[in-house]
């Protein structure tokens, strides 16, 4: 039987390069966070229920991280014109609701979202010391209708390896959530 192909970012791949603003317009950029620390980019939205089942959890463990050195990121890639809770005032409220520490940043053209080949939220991308992909992968087994707890166990798991430049688990699963909500006609063809 032949297997199928993944549509995943390949492991080793380069960190893309992004410019994208928060919810106060302020320009991030790749350079701003990742000197030489690892990066964790999420791809993440507001009304998803698969977000806002981990939404806690995920504040407290970026959290931990980041004090330790890991640099966190969350992009919204959503089409808020079809989706207005997704539209940058509501990603606002959904920061300082959920608890981030991280910039959460809006990607209106969607093109960060097709470079990361993300396709869902959330969507989880870590990468190394030297912005190399280490991680693409669920958080952990627990999903809004299933009776796991949420515990970050996938994720803390590749975050402490690449704290100590350690190899990472070979058996990755990837992130289970909502489509990333395209704009009509931008459809990535990994989609």
């Amino acid at each position: 039987m032949a297997q199928t192909a993944s549509t995943m970012l390949a492991l080793g791949t380069q960190a893309p390069d992004f410019s994208l603003p928060d919810a106060d317009g302020k320009i991030w950029r790749l350079s701003d966070l990742a000197n030489q620390k690892p990066l964790l980019v999420i791809f993440l939205c507001n009304h998803c229920p698969y977000v806002i089942h981990i939404r806690e959890k995920l504040a407290e463990v970026t959290g931990r991280f980041m004090t330790r050195g890991v640099a966190v990121v969350g992009i919204n890639a959503n089409d808020a014109a079809r989706y207005p809770l997704d539209n940058p005032e509501k990603m606002k409220e959904e920061s300082l609701l959920a608890g981030y520490a991280f910039p959460y940043l809006y990607d209106e053209s969607q093109t960060v979202a097709q470079t990361y080949r993300a396709a869902c939220t959330p969507d989880f991308f870590l990468f190394d010391r030297h912005h190399q992909l280490v991680y693409r992968g669920q958080f952990d087994g627990s999903r809004p209708k299933n009776a796991e707890p949420v515990t970050g166990k996938d994720l803390i798991t590749a975050l402490e390896a690449v704290l100590i430049d350690a190899p990472q688990v070979t058996d990755q699963f990837p992130s289970l959530g909502c489509n990333i909500k395209w704009k009509e006609g931008n459809e990535p063809d990994y989609f």
